[in-house]
């Protein structure tokens, strides 16, 4: 797989919670929980059940810095 979005990080998948029409796919990233909204079809193309090895990729435009 080539990609050109330079944040990819290895997870484990711990939780899908499917909607009407989106799932809440919750991926353990070394002990970061990262949570992606994605499609139902998505998660049945993909195979997502808690335990699959995944891939997060994060897309630095979506990406937001906060400071206190």
């Amino acid at each position: 797989m080539k990609i050109s979005a330079r944040n990819a990080f290895d997870g484990v998948v711990t939780e899908v919670k499917k909607g009407t029409t989106t799932a809440h796919v919750t991926i353990d990233v070394k002990g970061l929980i990262v949570t992606a909204s994605i499609t139902n079809e998505s998660v049945e193309d993909l195979g997502l059940v808690p335990g699959a090895k995944v891939k997060a990729i994060v897309k630095s435009s979506d990406v937001i810095v906060a400071v206190d």
